[in-house]
């Protein structure tokens, strides 16, 4: 038992509520006093503490490192706070967000890849230990409330359905309240939003002006109101994470007419103004270098005077869709104010969490993420001509060109994924605390991490990391305390060595040296020939980022030595921190003959109405397959219509549903007009009970090959068609299995969302051997 001395231990989590107990008698009158348990609260002072991160925004995008794109919030914390020009994160989506909640680097906590693409070996399998505890569970079991708005990321894909568990989605982690997605990416005007673990669909109802950004500013506001109208001594964490700017890039229209005509000089050029303004704002050093475009890029002036307009629109929807989202991060900053609690507040805004995106192929970005980079989907440039205006909205999943996201990654090389680079790992970063910093607009330039986040977060609260967490034993944080350098911009470098790792794009900094590979596979390259021995076969190149502020300089045959030394040290980093074996290949892990093999033997599955969510992990692969689809219903009189059973939506799919009482089922291969298929019977299924059937025959041969697909009712033939083309590799990275109701994006036209059944629909059985059953 715990003495008042001792009480409470932050060392140990949970900390058990103290009281001190006296003499207890038979009757109150004859024991001594007592006081209710004290209960633990944070240290005296400890601040509020919001955590924001945008997603795929480059160090040379936001204007406040002389890029682009306004971001007044941005800005206006910077004035008030500081600016690191020498952030640094993994170079990738979920390595990123992983290393940022536990303050360990990527693979310690598992995560060396996005989750999507997870392996088995310990820093890929996308479990995070128990050991490697997160500051949800850290600030939540020490008297603050927690909770964690926007984009996940971290919860393994074959974990994501409403069926659980749930002991690695955010309130599993320690987050006492989560709203936001799952998954890479949302669609902002359609999102899979879970609050908690149950799924909403907040857009229904607010169809015409729904987004997802100024959603989840909402949602944090009422939260932080909530907090602190009850329990104003409480202080608050929040965690806010927006999935802007990945793909899709989308914004309301009236944000994108804002920035018409603004990218019309092209990327080649802005790169070029990026770095003049950011030598004027003195984010760069006087004689930093603006790196070449690597040969591979797609030149402005290739493109045809169509193709500019379409890409300069990209590039309009990106600004817009990053503009708007930090004007949402401005409310939430806003209502912190006019609670009275901004002075005391530990604001960390944090300008990406890679560099920008450049997986376009083609160098004149793309209409559909999933459809290009997944599955083998090829643009065609009429057609984004035709349809230019339909950039940054519901029907496009667009991505911009690589050319514009090397353009937002200045002074730098190269783009996300490639974290040997300081294009794809190094954004920027701002932190406002105006109760403890004072050198308002200051610079620092210190080497920071993303795993120094939550050392800094514990160093300001006066928390210390504990040892056990829930009776495990935690593993020593690889980050450190930014707290030292608030107050002395020449404070020394706390944060020495850092190895960097994504997909064998391989990296070291120390003391002042980067050791890193060259790309092998280009950022826009999702797959080709897997390398044996990265570390060997990889060519290497030297650094010395004390004097390159913008790793321009090679040096590797000037310093061999020295290349030599800071490649073992990685390797000896590398074995401590989980990270072999190194392994290169990227899409091929999403191929479902690479993913974790759940209910391999099982060929039937029976679902029921509000059945929903179900991410395509767990649900029946009917891709590269036949299958057959069982509907049993109950037809009113009247009739019915809706949704019997759907997976995907609009950009990749199929929907089995009564349209105007006739039995239908359509198949998108893309979103493209070509690739869309729909047989319907000719007539209305009438009154009473009937078992609808679809049953689709694959050609065989090469994945996403063609079919045959035959609507049944009651056992008799009523329709019948060819879909030519199919799903490939991945459905979506977003859209699910739904029963009886359609969420996110219809796969055609011909309905809306929700589309919920009218009749009473008893059960759905998939069956994806139905030759064998």
């Amino acid at each position: 038992m715990a003495d008042s001395a001792s009480w409470p231990d932050r060392t140990r989590l949970p900390i058990e509520p103290f009281q001190r107990v006296g003499r207890i008698d038979r009757t109150v009158a004859g024991s001594d006093p007592i006081e209710w348990p004290a209960e633990v609260s944070a240290p005296a002072g400890a601040p509020n503490v919001l955590v924001v991160m945008t997603d795929d925004v480059g160090f040379g995008a936001s204007n406040v490192f002389g890029g682009p794109i306004p971001t007044p919030t941005y800005a206006r914390l910077a004035e008030r706070g500081l600016r690191y020009n020498r952030f640094h994160t993994t170079a990738l989506c979920s390595p990123s967000r992983a290393a940022l909640i536990t303050g360990r680097n990527h693979h310690v906590a598992s995560t060396g890849i996005i989750m999507e693409f997870s392996t088995p070996f310990p820093g890929y399998h996308s479990i995070v230990s128990r050991s490697v505890g997160t500051i949800g569970e850290i600030l939540t079991q020490n008297g603050y409330g927690t909770a964690w708005f926007g984009k996940n990321h971290n919860v393994p894909d074959w974990l994501t359905t409403p069926a659980g568990p749930f002991t690695l989605w955010p309130t599993g982690l320690g987050f006492e309240y989560f709203y936001g997605f799952l998954g890479a990416d949302a669609h902002q005007f359609r999102p899979a939003v879970f609050e908690g673990t149950k799924p909403v669909d907040p857009y229904l109802g607010r169809e015409n002006d729904y987004h997802l950004d100024a959603d989840l500013a909402d949602h944090a506001v009422t939260w932080i109101r909530t907090q602190k109208s009850i329990s104003p001594e409480k202080p608050f964490f929040a965690y806010y994470t927006p999935g802007t700017a990945h793909a899709p890039h989308h914004a309301p229209k009236e944000w994108i007419e804002k920035f018409r005509g603004q990218f019309d000089h092209g990327w080649d050029e802005q790169r070029i103004r990026t770095f003049e303004e950011q030598k004027k704002l003195g984010v760069i050093p006087a004689d930093a270098v603006l790196n070449p475009t690597p040969e591979h890029y797609r030149r402005w002036n290739d493109l045809s005077e169509d193709m500019k307009r379409v890409c300069a629109r990209q590039m309009e929807c990106y600004a817009a869709a990053l503009s708007h989202c930090d004007h949402q991060i401005g409310r939430v900053i806003d209502a912190i104010e006019e609670l009275g609690e901004l002075e005391n507040t530990l604001i960390i805004y944090i300008q990406g969490d890679n560099g920008s995106s450049a997986e376009d192929p083609t160098g004149h970005g793309l209409t559909s993420e999933i459809g290009v980079l997944a599955n083998g989907l090829v643009d065609d440039e009429a057609f984004m001509v035709e349809n230019v205006d339909e950039f940054g909205g519901r029907w496009f999943q667009n991505l911009f060109s690589h050319g514009w996201a090397h353009a937002m990654n200045s002074p730098y090389q190269w783009d996300k994924k490639i974290a040997s680079h300081l294009g794809g790992s190094r954004t920027s970063m701002v932190v406002s605390w105006p109760e403890r910093i004072a050198d308002n607009g200051g610079l620092r330039s210190q080497f920071t991490h993303i795993t120094d986040v939550v050392p800094t977060i514990l160093d300001a609260a006066g928390i210390p990391m504990p040892d056990v967490i829930n009776g495990f034993q935690q593993v020593p944080l690889n980050g450190t305390s930014l707290v030292p350098a608030f107050a002395d911009a020449d404070a020394a470098d706390t944060h020495t060595t850092q190895y960097f790792e994504v997909i064998a794009n391989q990296g070291i900094y120390h003391d002042g040296w980067m050791a890193n590979t060259a790309p092998k596979r280009l950022p826009w390259v999702g797959m080709g020939e897997s390398t044996a021995d990265p570390f060997e076969e990889y060519v290497w190149e030297l650094y010395h980022l004390d004097e390159d502020f913008t790793q321009s300089e090679n040096v590797a045959a000037q310093h061999p030595e020295k290349l030599a030394d800071l490649r073992q040290i990685f390797l000896d980093e590398a074995a401590k921190n989980q990270v072999l074996p190194l392994d290169d290949r990227y899409i091929e892990r999403l191929r479902p003959e690479n993913r974790p093999q759940h209910g391999t033997s099982r060929t039937l599955y029976t679902f029921y109405p509000g059945t929903t969510r179900i991410t395509e992990g767990l649900a029946p692969n009917m891709k590269n397959t036949s299958y057959r689809i069982t509907a049993t219903v109950t037809i009113p009189e009247g009739g019915a219509e809706g949704v019997l059973v759907t997976q995907g939506g609009w950009f990749g799919g199929n929907a089995l549903y009564l349209l105007d009482g006739r039995p239908t089922f359509s198949y998108a291969r893309s979103h493209y007009p070509q690739h869309k298929y729909t047989i319907t019977g000719a007539d209305r299924i009438p009154a009473g009970d009937h078992e609808v059937v679809l049953d689709f025959r694959y050609d065989g041969g090469a994945p996403g090959s063609g079919g045959e697909a035959a609507i049944l009712v009651d056992g008799v033939e009523v329709a019948r068609g060819r879909i030519e083309q199919t799903v490939p590799v991945r459905i979506s990275a977003d859209e699910t299995l739904d029963i009886g109701e359609d969420s996110g994006t219809p796969v055609v036209r011909d309905y809306d969302v929700p589309f919920r059944f009218t009749g009473t629909l008893h059960k759905i059985v998939i069956d994806t051997a139905p030759d064998q059953d």
